[in-house]
């Protein structure tokens, strides 16, 4: 009998294939654990067992994995179930949701190695180039190389033509290295020899170390901590303690006195275990909470509404609370990594050790062992708190998934593929496990509230603010007005400024939210109107002054401030456009004395620079923070008496449909954090419109009526929640090939029943990374069955890739777009 495994594959092709291995392996072996195959001639990955059986594949001879690497599986069945679920529904494959979604130190990948080939005669060396030679004398000192260790030997970005070279000429080989990447953290620690525990030695010891104080010195402090802590003593920090040298420790161990051993440790913080009771709900919270577990009698999904500010952290931690208590595992979905920071120290202090944390700014070991300590489910990490990539880690028993600001569209994964929306995608994993999900937000999304509508969601509201602290006062001021009247401070109008003394006055914070980064979005010429443009994209370059950069938000291109025009050599140029690094500049300018603090993309980089920022705004010791869409979503602060809306207008004059939804949104949200302990708080929102009819309705808080104006317009014009969108991207480096290719797969979608095409046409940004792109969407009936257009969509994409002077166009599905 022979023995079968299919296998994925981390590649993105359709199928997934079949190995064989041997009796003892195929016994050995458990569906979703890892597998080292050979794929084609040269390549090795790690693959994940799909499936064991008998069946020998008909077309091609199987060959035999190379390795196995688990006894017990790193991904479950629920998890392949759901795998599949996601590439079929969002038309990709396996091999692209397994390659994107488990952490890069769980696979294996080889690498290649270069090797001298022994019968290349030394004579022949004298034919080769300076760079080949370079390469040859390093292979005769090492026994191999790789890529990157030639590219540096030879000084070149790109060694490959060098290389290739070589190759056929039959100087070096390349051969295939598997290698692991996962290592554990070890940590060194000491104790005393087996001879010096025996009764009295150690008192001689301290004898014979008379004249030696430094190591008297340590050994004390050594037995003092030990005696204190009654736990491992940690080598590196006891000789920080006392400042003492790696020298006086080797001492010790060299007189047999003190050893080193070394001990795995996990790289994850660990938490107090002073535990905070939870809070006693108000009447307003404990309604909501019971009509919450109402809803989950009778739904999988609640929506809830809660205000700004009304407590629905508490809420979460009763009903998280609840299923610990059944052994279950809880999955807490966040937009951004910027939420987790003030969340998972709320519930760290009611859960302890059992709250674990999962993003992509942990490194990739870090990764690994919250990987591994969910998969165990042993009692730690229960609750798992992360951005949409921690929808797939391997729970087993899941009871509640919480999805807060469930409107946020960073919920969306747009690149690479699968592009999946995590918050509709926690309710089909919570399907899978029978565990129920809790959608939150204070401006629920259009979708959210029409499947409320339609009876397949239950809704709970919770329309006050926690401790009766009233809803910010908004108002709308007019800087048309203000222009015109010469009122204007810089980018402030006279009304925003005025209010911001009065606040820094009374020693309270203020929170300036402009949705743009970077000084200014564009640099102009005053002579010939020029402005300058990023060679790879169709977009300006935006000017940041901290760096005297222009750099592109769309491909990364930067380049050093112009000096003069590059067109007509005038000196004379000019910045328009507002983004946060101005606002800053003119705060600092207006304010003198405060503190003001900046909060976007290009302050949080690093590691820990959001937390950094959050917790100096918390002490207050930054008085103005100004910040992009990271600063409305879901942060707790006690002093902001005054929030600032720069300019509502950017965000309404946008080419989307969802754009005057999420204007609302944003507004509603960065209003949300003014005021939300003691005195009523404030918001300003500045525009050049103020009879807007989203503006008005965020003054007012008419959140209803702007569902019910939206939802005409989308049923009006068939977009969602109505109709189904599905976007289909060509992209190539030549212009008239996408022109060409775009028109054909056109018309060939226009044969699907009961769909509206529309395109091809260019997006306002044709151009990105030196590639053009050019949309066709393809909208289908909300009602209607979207497996056989999707079956079609995949069948023309497949048939214009067989095309030989198509297949270098690429092709971009993407399933609700957003």
């Amino acid at each position: 009998m022979k023995y079968f495994l299919d296998i994925i594959v981390p590649v993105p092709l359709e199928q997934n294939y079949t190995y064989q291995c041997t009796e003892s392996e195929f016994l050995l072996i458990s569906v979703g654990s890892r597998v080292v195959v050979q794929f084609g001639k040269t390549k090795y990955y790690t693959g994940i067992v799909l499936n064991k059986h008998h069946n020998e594949p008909l077309i091609h001879k199987a060959k035999f994995i190379e390795q196995v690497l688990d006894e017990n599986p790193i991904v479950n069945s629920i998890q392949l179930r759901f795998w599949k679920w996601i590439a079929n529904y969002y038309l990709s494959n396996m091999g692209e949701v397994y390659r994107n979604v488990v952490p890069s130190s769980l696979k294996l990948e080889s690498e290649t190695k270069l090797l001298r080939n022994p019968d290349f005669e030394d004579e022949k060396s004298e034919v080769l180039g300076d760079d080949e030679f370079l390469i040859y004398e390093a292979l005769s000192v090492q026994d191999a190389l790789t890529i990157k260790e030639v590219a540096e030997i030879i000084s070149k970005k790109n060694p490959l033509p060098t290389i290739k070279s070589l190759i056929e000429n039959g100087v070096i080989s390349p051969v295939e290295e598997i290698k692991e990447r996962y290592k554990p953290k070890m940590v060194k620690y000491l104790r005393l020899t087996g001879e010096m525990e025996a009764e009295g030695n150690l008192q001689k010891v301290f004898s014979s170390l008379g004249r030696a104080k430094k190591q008297y010195e340590l050994l004390m402090k050594f037995l003092s901590v030990k005696a204190q802590t009654q736990k491992p003593v940690v080598a590196i920090d006891l000789l920080k303690s006392i400042d003492s040298s790696h020298a006086i420790l080797k001492g010790l161990i060299e007189k047999n006195i003190l050893e080193i051993y070394s001990s795995e440790v996990s790289r994850l913080s660990k938490s107090d275990e002073n535990l905070e009771k939870q809070k006693i709900l108000t009447e307003a919270q404990e309604k909501a909470f019971v009509e919450i577990k109402e809803g989950f009698e009778n739904k999988s999904t609640v929506l809830l509404k809660g205000v700004t500010s009304s407590g629905k952290t508490e809420i979460y931690v009763k009903l998280i609370q609840e299923q610990l208590d059944l052994g279950k595992q809880v999955l807490f979905l966040v937009p951004e990594i910027a939420l987790t920071t003030q969340l998972i120290n709320r519930l760290v202090k009611f859960f302890g050790d059992k709250v674990g944390v999962y993003h992509s700014k942990f490194n990739a070991n870090e990764r690994v062992e919250v990987w591994n300590t969910v998969n165990e489910n042993i009692g730690k990490h229960q609750v798992v708190l992360g951005p949409r990539s921690s929808l797939f880690l391997p729970f087993s028993n899941l009871g509640l998934v919480v999805v807060d600001e469930e409107h946020e569209s960073s919920y969306k994964q747009h690149d690479p593929s699968p592009r999946y929306n995590a918050r509709d995608m926690s309710i089909v994993l919570a399907h899978f496990h029978k565990a129920k999900v809790l959608l939150a937000s204070a401006t629920p999304s259009l979708e959210s509230v029409y499947n409320v509508q339609l009876g397949k969601y239950a809704y709970v509201s919770l329309n006050s603010r926690y401790g009766g602290i009233q809803m910010p006062l908004i108002e709308i001021a007019d800087i048309k007005e203000d222009h015109k009247k010469k009122r204007m401070r810089k980018h402030f109008g006279e009304r925003l400024f005025l209010e911001m003394e009065e606040v820094l006055r009374a020693k309270k914070q203020i929170i300036l939210f402009q949705n743009r980064r970077g000084y200014s979005p564009v640099v102009e010429c005053e002579t010939c109107g020029t402005t300058v443009e990023c060679p790879n994209c169709d977009v300006t370059l935006t000017f940041h002054n901290h760096s005297n950069q222009l750099r592109c938000h769309y491909c990364g291109y930067s380049m050093p401030m112009i000096r003069s025009c590059k067109s007509c050599g005038s000196p004379r140029l000019n910045t328009k456009g507002l983004g946060t690094e101005q606002i800053e500049k003119e705060v600092e300018e207006l304010f003198e004395g405060a503190n003001v603090a900046r909060l976007d993309l290009d302050t949080t980089r690093k590691k820990y620079a959001y937390q950094d920022i959050i917790q100096k705004f918390e002490n207050n010791e930054i008085d103005i923070l100004i910040g992009t869409q990271m600063i409305t979503k879901g942060l707790d602060f006690d002093d902001v008496a005054l929030v600032g809306v720069l300019n509502a207008d950017n965000m309404l004059n946008f080419p989307d449909f969802r754009a005057h939804e999420r204007a609302y949104q944003l507004m509603e949200q960065v209003a949300g954090r003014s005021g939300r302990k003691g005195d009523r708080g404030k918001v300003i929102i500045q525009t050049f419109n103020p009879y807007h009819q989203i503006i008005q309705q965020v003054s007012a808080n008419k959140f209803d009526d702007m569902v019910k104006d939206q939802l005409f317009e989308r049923r009006s014009y068939y977009y969602p929640p109505y109709f189904r969108l599905i976007k289909l991207t060509l992209r190539h480096r030549d212009k008239e090939k996408v022109d060409s290719v775009s028109l054909h797969v056109a018309e060939s979608l226009r044969t699907l029943k009961g769909a509206i095409v529309l395109g091809p046409e260019y997006p306002s940004i044709a151009r990105v990374r030196n590639q053009y792109n050019k949309n066709i969407l393809i909208k289908i009936k909300n009602n209607q069955d979207l497996e056989p257009s999707k079956k079609f969509i995949k069948q023309v994409f497949m048939h214009f890739q067989e095309i030989k002077s198509f297949r270098s166009v690429r092709f971009v599905i993407d399933v609700d777009p957003m």
